[in-house]
């Protein structure tokens, strides 16, 4: 293989670090390893992209290196069915890495891995055949080469999201696009190896993905992913094994001052913790405020998207941390804030829309790119906005697109709307935001036909992830 650190798995191998106590190494080895010792899955990839349906953690890391530098699907675990066929189905899926319980999501029949025994063994499903395949060897695994090699432009992974008009795009990120971000934020959070990340996010969230976890692991740091975040467990683990970087959502945080209070601790004394990380939605100073009184670190605040791979701005380690704003450009990348209308630049101190240029950013989307964000002239044109201070540092100041974010997790009503609208005997319906202390936003609805709210709640469990579904219906 010429160039393999080009790749962003075998980038990650060659880091290194240590993701759940095994050398990333070996995940990466195991999902090679994978591949040359089943023939079936290498002829029912052929001419074909994978997906991913995994919680986070090592076996993820093998799927990725297991997917022969294809496009892999990163699929989010509380997605529906429904949503997860046209998933598969848009982006022309010939197989998925999974786990025996998240196989339950996929439609029956659907060639799949599991991968609950990674880094030992897998089961390749395809068809009739059920082969079990050792996975092992790997520690003959030779990686060759530069660090600071390009990433190919090759397509890596790919994310829904952006569902402005109703229905999530698939989004293209090359390998270029992720390596580019992962180096970055490892030089604007000083990322080394005497660092221990935990990972608390899925990662089917490129922040929780490449932020949180393929950065810090290629820096030579050690990784602790959680399946799914509990405030007790993180404290547990932040104060008992050496954590000295978290990165989370705002409904993390607050659910971490929450435990503490319970704990009955005026101050989390016991830890390492040099940096903590805040994004995927706006955060309140006052939650930057109640962290640093209990911890004594600074919550720091980033901003990104799918489109950017995902980070844009981020609040450097070495740098003081401006309250209520999210950082300065990523080195390698260029942030503007124009004019929606004109395009053209504001001054410093002006409301506009943010916009990104830079190696990170995206090469399109896998289907109706026209219903996405757009790139003009290079620069990626957000739907938020905010303002530019003469220092560097952004702010955020609303959106321009219609959308809000529930614990992380960015939702359009467009999206909620034709969903419902698909549901025998609605004629109408409209959906947005209740904000909420916990998660950020809840999620409302008002439905017109002869229907009941919990067969509209029921509707929506079938047809939308989890964190989608209605907390408030009402009937017109």
């Amino acid at each position: 293989m010429t160039d393999p650190l080009a790749l962003l798995p075998f980038a990650v191998a060659a880091g290194g670090g240590i993701l759940d106590g095994v050398d990333s190494q070996q995940w990466v080895a195991a999902g090679h390893t994978l591949l040359t010792r089943s023939a079936p899955l290498v002829r029912t990839l052929g001419g074909s992209r994978s997906a991913i349906l995994l919680p986070p953690g090592g076996p993820f890391l093998s799927a990725l290196a297991a997917s022969d530098g294809r496009g892999a699907v990163l699929i989010n675990p509380l997605a529906s069915l429904s949503e997860i066929v046209r998933q598969l189905t848009d982006a022309n899926v010939a197989v998925v890495f999974t786990s025996a319980a998240l196989a339950a999501l996929l439609p029956p029949g659907f060639a799949r891995v599991l991968m609950d025994d990674a880094p030992r063994f897998a089961r390749v499903q395809i068809g009739d055949r059920d082969n079990r395949v050792d996975l092992g060897n790997h520690f003959g695994l030779d990686i060759v080469g530069s660090s600071d090699t390009p990433g190919r432009e090759e397509e890596a992974v790919i994310v829904y999201t952006s569902a402005m008009a109703g229905t999530p795009l698939g989004a293209i990120l090359t390998h270029r696009n992720v390596l580019c971000n992962a180096r970055a934020s490892i030089d604007a959070l000083d990322d080394e190896a005497r660092d221990h990340c935990l990972s608390a996010l899925p990662f089917a969230h490129l922040f929780g993905l490449i932020v949180c976890t393929c950065a810090p692991l290629i820096a030579g740091g050690r990784v602790t992913t959680m399946e799914r975040f509990h405030p007790g467990r993180a404290l547990d683990i932040i104060t008992q094994e050496g954590v000295t970087r978290f990165m989370g959502v705002p409904s993390m945080y607050a659910a971490l001052l929450g435990a503490m209070k319970r704990r009955g601790n005026a101050q989390l004394t016991s830890h390492q913790l040099r940096l903590c990380l805040v994004g995927g939605a706006p955060i309140a100073e006052s939650l930057q405020d109640d962290w640093f009184a209990a911890t004594g670190v600074e919550l720091r605040q980033g901003y990104g998207l799918t489109e950017a791979a995902p980070a844009a701005l981020l609040t450097r380690a070495d740098a003081v941390n401006e309250r209520g704003t999210m950082g300065t450009a990523l080195n390698g990348s260029d942030v503007t804030i124009r004019d929606a209308s004109t395009s053209t630049v504001v001054p410093d101190g002006g409301v506009g829309e943010i916009c990104v240029r830079g190696p990170h950013v995206f090469s399109g989307y896998v289907s109706a790119g026209q219903l996405g964000l757009r790139v003009v002239d290079g620069w990626l044109h957000t739907g938020d906005l905010g303002i530019k201070h003469p220092n560097g540092t952004v702010a955020f100041r609303g959106l321009i697109k219609p959308m809000f974010t529930r614990n992380g997790f960015n939702i359009y009503p467009r999206e909620i709307e034709s969903a419902l609208l698909r549901m025998p005997g609605v004629t109408a319906a409209h959906a947005w935001g209740i904000p909420d202390a916990d998660k950020e936003n809840s999620v409302a609805v008002r439905v017109e036909g002869p229907v009941t709210e919990s067969d509209v709640k029921r509707w929506a469990q079938q047809e939308l992830a989890a964190y989608k579904v209605p907390a408030q219906v009402e009937l017109g």
